[in-house]
């Protein structure tokens, strides 16, 4: 017997839970990066990377991360940390003689991945995006796409 559109199902629950636990790492790291600001920049620059780019990092971390959680816009979130996650892995955890570096890369492949299969699958019913959805039929589709 098919649920009703009304009820819960675990499938449901299951995305929440991946979303949370998706976006709980960036969610950290962009509040850590925010509030030791001065240090952010200071590492970020032994890395040849601007302070402009450190601030676009957090604000990546922690909107695609709350992006995420909420369910809002979360495709367009998870494609994004995806790309960040990639990124990540290849221009700074190429070092494979050591095994930290090595772990490193697999986690950040490991995230994209996960994030991959997020923005292909959505949010899931229990989600900002799915309340927008219902509301937003008459919207563009490419509109409808990304929500």
């Amino acid at each position: 017997m098919e649920n009703a559109p009304s009820r819960l199902r675990l499938a449901d629950l299951v995305l929440l839970l991946g979303r949370l636990l998706l976006s709980l790492i960036f969610l950290h790291e962009g509040l850590s990066l925010a509030t030791n600001i001065a240090t952010t920049i200071d590492t970020f620059a032994t890395l040849g990377l601007s302070a402009p780019v450190a601030l676009a990092v957090i604000v990546l971390q922690i909107g695609a991360g709350l992006s995420i959680a909420a369910g809002f816009l979360s495709r367009l979130g998870a494609l994004a940390l995806a790309l960040f996650c990639l990124a990540t892995a290849f221009l700074f955890h190429t070092n494979f003689a050591s095994q930290n570096e090595l772990l490193h890369f697999e986690k950040d492949l490991a995230i994209a991945g996960g994030m991959f299969v997020l923005a292909a699958s959505g949010a899931g019913s229990i989600s900002i995006d799915k309340l927008l959805q219902k509301r937003t039929n008459r919207l563009h589709p490419w509109l409808r796409a990304v929500l």
